[in-house]
């Protein structure tokens, strides 16, 4: 199909709509960031790119440690508000009805409404152009009791995930397939299931299935046949009455 050309741009779709916490258990700030992602998983390392000029730059930029935590439906206003607002001259956590608690590794705070918190470290800065790129590492991951089922897996599906594109929230949609079901061999046929190589079953296979007697003629009901042929009954024509 045809396509058109334009300049470039940010024009990748979706991403998340994180809340990325900073500064300390006494100070702490929230904002959110949609330019978050994994760029290594061995060691896990993930990264965030924030203006020079927002508040929350330099407090990155001092402590070298930041939380990203994961945004659910319920969290979407909360969300929205702490992109708009800035840290320097409100308590987003308090005006967002935010919820700070420790972390077990940085100083920054989880929020306890989130179901999945990344607790990262910074191992390098780079400055790109409008925003300076924070790579870090991944040094615990703190995930709320209702995403495990009993067997221990993570089920994100049941926290209701939350993605931004373009200047809009958008939450998870039906599931369409799961990663390598494209390639996954197919299960050879049961010959056993095979209808060519079931083995037949005499009683119903119609050659030895025993014969239904034939149906009588309703003329003919009453009368006694005068001889059977293939196992129907013959019935002599009845001469007419003179």
């Amino acid at each position: 199909m045809p396509k058109q050309i334009w300049k470039p741009s940010t024009l990748l779709t979706p991403t998340p709509a994180a809340l990325v916490t900073c500064g300390t258990m006494e100070h702490p700030n929230v904002l959110t960031v949609a330019w978050t992602g994994i760029v290594c998983s061995s060691p896990a390392m993930t990264y965030v790119s924030i203006r020079p000029e927002r508040f929350s730059h330099h407090l990155i930029q001092e402590s070298g440690e930041f939380v990203i935590n994961v945004t659910t439906a319920e969290l979407v206003r909360a969300a929205d508000f702490c992109g708009c607002r800035s840290g320097a001259d409100t308590d987003k956590f308090a005006e967002a009805g935010l919820t700070p608690v420790p972390a077990s590794q940085v100083a920054p705070p989880l929020i306890e409404e989130s179901p999945v918190s990344l607790e990262c470290r910074v191992v390098e800065v780079k400055h790109l152009g409008s925003h300076d790129l924070f790579l870090a590492e991944i040094v615990a991951v703190d995930v709320d009791d209702t995403c495990v089922e009993s067997d221990g897996k993570l089920n994100l599906r049941k926290c209701g995930i939350v993605f931004y594109s373009h200047g809009e929230y958008f939450g998870q949609g039906k599931k369409l397939g799961q990663m390598g079901y494209s390639v996954r061999k197919k299960r050879p046929k049961n010959p056993i299931r095979d209808s060519s190589e079931r083995p037949k079953n005499p009683i119903r296979d119609s050659s030895e299935r025993p014969q239904k007697p034939a149906k009588v003629k309703k003329e003919e009901k009453n009368r006694f046949p005068t001889e059977f042929r293939n196992g129907k009954p013959v019935f002599k024509k009845r001469e007419p009455r003179k």
